[in-house]
């Protein structure tokens, strides 16, 4: 595949450690702990690697990456090598000083995730006090002449409040927010039952959303992304398998997409090849480029280069077989797997436990991934 075009952008996942413990997050089950990740000058290597390639973003992700004490450097490196670089975090550790130093090595953008609209659920989701930290935070990022973006990962526990986070995003003066809603790998999958909301709940958040992005409009651009299990067919993984993206993982691993590492696949690392030959030429990112590996109905269906069979690691979690069509596609024969999940998630006798007031929506029992990967 010597002809191939190089990907466009780089997220490197910098670390496993955070002091977060969402019940939602996508990361594997089994963190990398800190003694295995890649030290400042393999990374400095891949950043190189992945300049010449082509890649034109570098995301500075986790985890936490600010609990890397060399994220300067490496925002620094990027930028020197024409990078358009961007910072992913909770914002805890943003402090005055650090975020200074990010400015001044030539970070271009921040994206802030945040949990909820008021203290209370944000904590509770969060697993600890940081709704307060991430409100300075924002302001600072404001401040300092950085565009913000917003993230907020949708679900059950805090979709009721769409409302309110979107005047917080409003206050906040955020240039973009992303309403995402949770996609169903590592500790969401697990917790997918508290988690996925009713088409009730969906339909008034839709509503919101709508109202917002018309009131916000020239302020800030509003994007909403409906839940895969609702959709009809399948979004195409990471704009194609392989094609757009590169993700390197804290030990090294370098993935098509977050949740590739969960796939039964020969892995890629760049301690022992270089970037170049991970994205042309290796196994794991040529197994599913393309159509040809598609087996029916994808390979004889209209929609084959529009969704690229959808999502692989869905397919995995939900069949067992990598090479399945996306069970979230209509006209897959597993779809009863995610209709069953949608029905229960639409029953009245659904999951749910007595509020704790002042928050206005059903807490079930979710598990918490760990803070940290020491």
């Amino acid at each position: 595949m010597t002809d191939l075009d190089g990907p466009l952008g780089l997220l490197a996942e910098l670390t496993h450690a955070c002091p977060l413990s969402c019940a939602y997050c996508s990361n594997p089950l089994e963190l990398t702990k800190r003694s295995q990740e890649l030290k400042t000058d393999d990374w400095r290597r891949v950043l190189d690697q992945a300049a010449d390639l082509g890649v034109l973003q570098g995301h500075f992700s986790g985890g936490e990456p600010l609990l890397r004490r060399d994220v300067v450097d490496l925002v620094a490196h990027a930028s020197g090598l024409g990078m358009y670089t961007n910072l992913v975090t909770s914002a805890i550790g943003l402090s005055r000083p650090r975020a200074e130093a990010l400015h001044a090595a030539g970070l271009d953008h921040v994206q802030v995730s945040i949990q909820a609209d008021e203290p209370v659920l944000s904590d509770r989701l969060a697993g600890i006090s940081s709704f307060d930290k991430k409100m300075e935070a924002a302001r600072l990022v404001k401040e300092l002449g950085w565009p913000l973006t917003l993230n907020v990962v949708l679900h059950r526990q805090n979709i009721d409040r769409i409302g309110a986070i979107l005047d917080r995003v409003e206050e906040l003066e955020a240039d973009r927010v992303e309403l995402a809603n949770t996609q169903y790998y590592g500790w969401a999958l697990r917790n997918r039952s508290a988690l996925l909301p009713s088409r009730e709940q969906l339909e008034h958040a839709e509503a919101v959303t709508r109202e917002a992005r018309e009131r916000l409009r020239g302020r800030t651009d509003v994007i909403y992304v409906i839940p895969d299990y609702y959709a009809q067919y399948p979004k195409p993984c990471m704009g194609g398998w392989g094609s757009r993206q590169l993700v390197v993982g804290p030990e090294g691993n370098a993935w098509p997409c977050l949740a590739a590492h969960e796939l039964p696949l020969p892995p890629a690392n760049v301690r022992e090849h270089d970037l170049a030959w991970i994205w042309r030429d290796s196994p794991l990112f040529g197994a599913f480029r393309g159509t040809d590996w598609m087996p029916d109905p994808c390979a004889s269906c209209d929609r084959r280069e529009v969704d690229l069979g959808g999502c692989r690691c869905q397919a995995f979690q939900l069949t067992g077989d990598m090479h399945r069509t996306d069970p979230v596609c209509v006209l897959s024969p597993d779809r009863h797997l995610v209709d069953e999940a949608v029905a229960a998630a639409n029953d009245p006798a659904g999951p749910a436990t007595p509020a704790r007031e002042p928050v206005l929506v059903p807490m079930p029992e979710l598990v918490s991934r760990p803070h940290r990967a020491d």
